[in-house]
Formats: structure tokens, C-alpha cells, sequence
């Protein structure tokens, strides 16, 4: 009887159908994932419109499906490491995809706003769990590069919602654009069949056979026996799996982290919430400003793919102090009148730089910690950003109230990019510099 190390199975791997499947299935909830969050951003100015809302009160609306998000994330990132990642994935999009078809009944901003923080537990909750299960079963040589490639259905997501409301905003009115969430929920049973558990949960859960299963689709040629014992080489987690995220060195890097979440996030939402606004307050028709945020998505698409090849052939924590560096200087010229062409690459790049430079955040915080409480170190990581998420858009509200210049705007939009590439630098000191990325892959 020979033991089989089940990391080493998954990390040397070729890349097969299941890894294709199990990249798919993530990637597809991560778009129903992200048309659900920026739907708010879509049709924010014809809220603003048809309920009287000042900017500051828009923002307020827009934090609570943040709040929603920042408790989701911290409760079912922890909770799926106890009754597992599949469980987890599916209370949280039941959450977000149903009450975002109630959202569409919402006749006042009340109703409006607990819908969207329900909607936003599971929103908060299916991130971390995804990014765990795909980070899991990736490769090591291509972990980063699927991570990324997973999440950008997320940014796919976002350019989804922006040209629904291209197209539904005009001829059906906002409602309609919450009652389009229906759709998903008929994958559900599909989504339940075809994505698989985590081969961890299984392990520890006593369910050998289904996770030896599971290795020989991983991984055809391991000849993978009935008599082969599995071993699961991971940190045992002694108490509060939260308290793990802070021994063995982990804790300036894990705090520096949660910094880098924090201003990511703020950028990436007080964006997404208020670039049409803002656009629309420059001149711009409200398909234009729409469009403007379509090109911030599918810019966080390619720097997501982008950034997630560079972080496997670099080291990660370099690749994302690069992006914050240019986000903070391609969100400032935003303020400044450009030509057209310009303005759309410069918010692409914004895009790449702030939506991607999430993605990739999700990926370094996955290969920093062990399997064991990687979903309880992603939910925290993701859980304490959401307190940029909610300051986001509530900052962009406080700004348009004071009528402040486009060019001060945006420039206090940038700010916390060059906070957070100097919080990443303290993370890429700590970083074993001999090993290559996906090295650290096992926490």
C-alpha cells in the first residue's frame, strides 16, 4: 500500500477537461457574481432621478449591498471550510441571485437597500469559495494564470450589466434589469451536479473514495489505486482557524494584505458606482457614460489574464505593486479632457489596474495560506476590503455633494492606489525570494 501525497498529485497535473470544467463552472457563477454587483452602478442615475436621491444618499443605497458583501464574506468564507466549499457556493448565489430578482419590486429606497444587503451576503460569500476551490485544484506551474482567467468572469460580468443597460434601460426601465437575474437560477440544479467539492473537505470529511474519484480525473495517469492510502499534508488548525492566519510569520503579511484589499476595493467601487455619474455630469449621454463603464470591465478583464501570466513567470506581489502604481496615475488623468480615444484607454487601463489588481490580490491571498483555512483567510482578506467597497461609493457621493472639480474627483479616487503599492512592497519583503510563485502556493 504506498502513500500518495494528494498536493503533489494536484500540483504536478497536466491540465485536463476537469480542470476546464472546473474553471467554467467558477468563472460562470463569477459572471452572474459580478452582473448582480454592478447592476447598482448601471442604473444609479435613473434612481437618482425617479426617487429624488442627492449623491450623498446614491451612495449610502450603494453601500448596502457592501455591507451585505463584508459580512458574507467573513461568515461563509469560514463557515465553508466546516460544511464545505460546494455547500457554501450554493446558499450564496440562492442569496444574491434571488433577492436581486426581488430588488426589481423594490418600490422605495428602504426596500431597495435590504434587498441589496441580503443580495450582497451571498455576493460576498461565493468570492472567496470559488477562488478556494479553483486555487485548489489548478495546477501549480498554471495556479495563478487559472485564477485569474476564472475571475475574469467577474469583469465579463460587469461588461454583461453595463450592456443590458444599454439596451433594457431605455425600453424596459430599471426594474427590468433585476428581474434578468432569474435566468441563472435555472442553472442551479446543473451547477450542483457538475462542480465538484473540495478534495480537502472530502479527506477530512472521511469520503476517500469520492475524493480518489475525483484524483484520477485530475490526473489520468497517477494510477491511483483502491489499496493507495491519501495523505493531505496541511496545517492542522488548532482553535479559531482565524487565529492561523497570523502564526508562522503570516501576520504583517497577512495585515499588509488586508490593507491592499481595503484601497483595492475602495477604487474599484467608488468607480464602478459613480463613473456614469460622473461622465454624465461631464457632458456625456447616459449610453455614453454606460459605455464608459463597459470599458472598465473588459480593461479589468485583461489585466486580470494579464497580470495572473506575468505573477506565474514573476513574483506576484511585484506584478500587483506594479498595477496599484499605474492605477493611481491613470485614475488621476481621468479628471483631465482627453479625446475620446484616450479617455476610453485610460479608463481600460484603470480597469486593468483596479478590477484586475483584485483578481490577483483573491490569487496572492489564496497562495499564502494552507488549505486547511484558505477559505477563512480569503473571507477575511475579502471581508475587511469590503470596508473600502462601503467607503467607495459614499465617498464618491460626499465628493459630488461638495461639487468638487472632475480633476479633485478622481485624483482622491487614485489616492489609494499608491496606499496600497506600498502595503504590497512590505508583503513582497516577506515573500521567499528564492522560490518561485506558485512555490508558495500551500500557504
Amino acid at each position: 500500500m504506498r502513500k500518495l501525497d494528494v498536493h503533489e498529485i494536484i500540483d504536478n497535473a497536466r491540465f485536463t477537461p476537469f480542470h476546464w470544467m472546473v474553471m467554467c463552472w467558477c468563472a460562470l457563477l463569477l459572471i452572474f457574481d459580478g452582473y448582480d454587483l454592478f447592476i447598482y452602478g448601471v442604473v444609479l442615475p435613473v434612481l437618482m432621478k425617479e426617487w429624488g436621491l442627492t449623491p450623498l444618499e446614491a451612495g449610502a443605497l450603494g453601500s448596502y449591498a457592501l455591507f451585505g458583501m463584508m459580512f458574507g464574506a467573513l461568515t461563509f468564507g469560514s463557515l465553508a471550510d466546516k460544511i464545505g466549499r460546494k455547500k457554501g457556493i450554493a446558499i450564496c448565489f440562492v442569496l444574491f441571485s434571488g433577492f436581486t430578482v426581488l430588488n426589481g419590486f423594490a418600490s422605495s429606497p428602504t426596500e431597495f437597500g435590504i434587498c441589496r444587503f441580503i443580495a450582497g451576503l451571498g455576493i460576498g460569500g461565493l468570492m472567496p469559495n470559488v477562488v478556494a476551490l479553483m486555487n485548489e485544484y489548478a495546477p501549480k506551474k498554471l495556479r495563478s494564470t487559472l485564477v485569474a482567467i476564472m475571475f475574469s468572469g467577474y469583469s465579463l460580468g460587469g461588461m454583461l450589466s453595463a450592456g443590458v443597460g444599454i439596451y433594457m434601460l431605455p425600453r424596459f426601465g430599471w426594474e427590468a434589469m433585476f428581474f434578468a437575474a432569474l435566468l441563472p437560477l435555472l442553472l442551479l440544479p446543473l451547477i450542483l451536479w457538475y462542480l465538484p467539492e473540495s478534495v480537502g473537505f472530502l479527506l477530512r470529511q472521511g469520503r476517500t473514495e469520492q475524493a480518489r474519484a475525483i484524483l484520477k480525473r485530475i490526473d489520468p495517469q497517477a494510477s491511483i489505486s483502491d489499496k493507495d492510502e491519501l495523505v493531505l499534508n496541511d496545517v492542522k488548525v488548532q482553535g479559531a482557524p482565524v487565529l492561523e492566519l497570523f502564526r508562522e510569520g503570516r501576520g504583517v503579511r497577512t495585515l499588509m494584505i488586508w490593507v491592499a484589499f481595503f484601497c483595492c476595493l475602495l477604487m474599484v467601487y467608488a468607480l464602478s458606482s459613480w463613473l456614469p455619474k460622473l461622465m454624465a455630469n461631464a457632458g456625456y449621454s447616459l449610453g455614453s457614460s454606460l459605455s464608459f463603464l463597459l470599458a472598465l470591465n473588459f480593461g479589468g478583464m485583461f489585466g486580470a489574464i494579464a497580470g495572473g501570466w506575468l505573477g506565474d513567470r514573476f513574483n506576484l506581489p511585484r506584478v500587483v505593486v506594479a498595477f496599484f502604481i499605474v492605477a493611481a496615475v491613470s485614475i488621476s488623468l481621468l479628471g483631465f479632457k482627453s479625446p475620446t480615444p484616450v479617455l476610453y484607454l485610460l479608463i481600460a487601463i484603470a480597469g486593468a489596474t483596479t478590477i484586475g489588481t483584485q483578481i490577483l490580490l483573491y490569487a496572492t491571498a489564496a497562495q499564502l495560506y494552507g488549505l486547511a483555512f484558505r477559505s477563512t483567510g480569503l473571507g477575511w482578506a475579502s471581508g475587511i476590503g469590503r470596508n473600502g467597497a462601503i467607503v467607495g461609493p459614499l465617498l464618491g457621493g460626499a465628493l459630488l455633494g461638495i461639487n468638487l472639480p472632475l480633476q479633485l474627483n478622481f485624483m482622491a479616487f487614485a489616492i489609494p492606489g499608491a496606499i496600497a503599492a506600498l502595503a504590497m512592497c512590505f508583503v513582497n519583503q516577506r515573500q521567499p525570494k528564492a522560490a518561485p510563485l506558485a512555490a508558495a502556493a500551500q500557504g
